[in-house]
């Protein structure tokens, strides 16, 4: 800090009076890399650089969503996929989350809990899925349980990880104050892991819809994945790409949910 001539050090500038931050919750600076690559896409298409059984332009794609909107298709292929996810996601997570604890917790839970779960998810789903058709057949199971993998996996490591970063002096204190040890946990080891435990979170959404993409390549009769087989096998590119729009939207509106949360129960963050 610089002072002045006078010898006197500088008032600091009232809270009032300091400028105030831009909010991050609205930026228009993020939509213009989109709106630049469908205005290319539009444009490829339009001069025949993209031809249309190779790729189906944005204007073709919407009245596609729009065909398949109303003829009810894509509300039933939703609510079969949303219901997948949900059944995986809440299965995933809880394993994700105990094993998690148990492995960051105790150094006889990690030594007996994290080799099979390390090796376990080195697995790509497609190498496991004929192993699932034996257990538990083609129908919901497989699907529901290779999604619970997808979200099991990154949340298993981040609460691993926030229970094993927890900060030690803080822990020394609590110990010094003479908290129990469910006290400690709770207020110190749980405040100290939610970060990462959310930032597993949002990585466990996104591999929650890729797993049910692979998942639902395997005999779907209903669900978006097959609503874009079906569409695959009349060449149908532009009902395909509607399927994977709105896999992409599910995705973002899944972590935008993350988010909110995160600005709801990390409210002591300063950044």
């Amino acid at each position: 800090m610089s002072i002045s001539t006078t010898g006197v050090l500088p008032r600091a500038r009232p809270a009032a009076e300091r400028p105030p931050r831009k909010s991050r919750r609205f930026d228009l600076r993020r939509w213009i890399s989109p709106v630049v690559l469908v205005a290319a896409w539009q444009l490829a298409s339009a001069t025949g650089v993209l031809p249309p059984d190779k790729l189906s332009s944005p204007w073709t794609v919407v009245q596609a969503g729009v065909e398949v909107a109303r003829s009810g298709e894509l509300g039933d292929a939703f609510a079969v996929s949303l219901g997948r996810v949900g059944a995986g996601f809440a299965l995933g997570a809880i394993a994700g989350v105990l094993l998690g604890i148990v492995s960051g917790l105790s150094r006889w839970g990690e030594a007996l809990v994290d080799p099979p779960v390390q090796m376990l998810r080195t697995l790509p789903f497609l190498g496991l899925i004929p192993l699932f058709i034996l257990w538990f057949g083609i129908g919901e199971e497989t699907k529901i349980v290779l999604v619970a993998l997808g979200v099991a996996f990154p949340l298993y490591l981040n609460v691993h990880s926030g229970i094993r970063g927890a900060d030690p002096n803080l822990v020394e204190a609590s110990r010094a104050l003479g908290f129990s040890r469910a006290e400690r946990l709770w207020h110190v080891i749980v405040p100290g892991a939610l970060p990462q435990a959310l930032v597993g979170l949002r990585q466990s959404l996104g591999l929650a819809w890729l797993a049910l993409i692979v998942g639902e390549t395997v005999n779907a009769d209903a669900g978006v994945g097959y609503l874009i087989n079906n569409a695959r096998e009349f060449l149908r590119t532009d009902v395909v790409v509607v399927g994977l729009v709105l896999y992409a939207l599910l995705g973002l509106v899944t972590d935008a949910l993350v988010r909110l949360l995160e600005r709801k129960v990390l409210r002591w963050r300063t950044r």
